[in-house]
């Protein structure tokens, strides 16, 4: 009688420990994204190596895009060592691209964008977390509005609209607000189907793409956020 409530504990560390060490490389991604891009905004040399040069501008979007692809599809092939380190490097990759919004607002409105990400992040993440409602039909809903702002903001780049531009932002909130939500339900679960005794490089290696998921959601709500509520220099 007393091993279905062990069994239950058992469940429980194990999710909380995956979800825990998800957060914890998730955190680690974001601080190095921050630093890296902190350096760069202030380096002379290195934005004029950055945005002074289009081949190595787009050559970094590039690397990052070929990271996320590798680390998405061959996770489980590869070391947990080589996929935490792919990881690392996508989070410094990021940074160094994303110095730019040092240049394009003042650093209070980014720092008061990031708390308000960082708090509605927390609650939705919360939500999915605790929610006991299904949440996969929303995540392929979400899913179809980030393909709607990809091609929106492709369409974008040549008209260069600014009402287009708001009005991608303002879904983009939503949409990720939503796959936050979607993303952490679905971790919780993949944690719950994992057996008992798993190895731990396994156990890293889904960390560290759970980790990337979430990085990116928050990523992305950010700069949602920040081209709604920054304020330009």
């Amino acid at each position: 009688m007393q091993s279905i409530p062990l069994k239950r504990t058992q469940t429980e560390v194990q999710v909380n420990e995956f979800i825990r060490s998800v957060y914890n490389w998730m955190a680690i991604g974001l601080a190095l994204t921050g630093f890296i891009a902190f350096y760069v905004s202030n380096s002379e040399i290195m934005l004029r190596i950055i945005f002074g040069n289009k081949i190595v501008f787009f050559g970094l979007i590039i690397g990052e895009l070929a990271l996320v692809f590798t680390l998405s599809a061959r996770v489980h092939k590869m070391q947990a060592s080589t996929a935490t380190s792919l990881f690392v490097l996508y989070a410094a990759l990021n940074g160094a691209t994303l110095s730019s919004i040092f240049l394009l607002y003042t650093q209070s409105s980014i720092t008061s964008t990031f708390f308000i990400c960082a708090a509605t992040f927390t609650v939705c993440s919360l939500y999915g977390m605790t929610t006991k409602k299904d949440l996969t039909s929303l995540g392929g809903f979400m899913f179809m509005g980030l393909i709607g702002i990809i091609i929106a903001s492709l369409v974008n780049m040549f008209i260069q609209s600014s009402g287009m531009a708001m009005i991608i932002s303002y879904v983009g909130v939503l949409v990720f607000v939503g796959l936050t939500a979607y993303d952490t339900q679905k971790l919780k679960t993949m944690a719950r189907s994992q057996p008992h005794g798993l190895d731990a490089g396994v156990k890293r290696k889904g960390a560290i793409i759970g980790a990337l998921t979430l990085y990116l959601d928050f990523i992305n709500l950010f700069l949602m956020l920040l081209r709604i509520l920054g304020n330009r220099e």
